[in-house]
């Protein structure tokens, strides 16, 4: 993913998701895909960017604390959840956050 999420005009929310991963891959590529897809689907998701380096960087966007709730319950995420905690990360934190103002340049030649 390399693209800038393409938010609506605020108020909105930013779920922040930062970790620090172990050494073992084992699933993590083709799961984080999967929860990308899946939280498409789900209502009042408005986008996602993601970095990784030493430590990795998530943002997705949603509409409403409602929607993020709803996600945070998914089945599907609550296993990927699970399976995060037992192998992929050794820390991680998720903080939530309300966007009151966003800012755009994008450079035309």
């Amino acid at each position: 993913m390399s693209e800038i999420a393409n938010t609506p005009p605020p108020p909105y929310y930013a779920v922040i998701f930062t970790s620090l991963r172990t050494n073992d891959d084992n699933g993590y590529t083709q799961m984080a895909m999967g929860m990308i897809e899946l939280a498409e689907k789900q209502s009042g998701f408005l986008g996602v960017e993601s970095a990784r380096e030493s430590v990795g960087l998530t943002v997705s966007y949603w509409r409403d604390l409602e929607s993020i709730k709803l996600w945070k319950a998914n089945i599907e995420h609550i296993m990927a959840q699970q399976k995060g905690k037992d192998i992929w990360y050794s820390e991680f934190k998720t903080r939530i956050s309300k966007v009151e103002r966003d800012y755009q340049f994008i450079k035309t030649d």
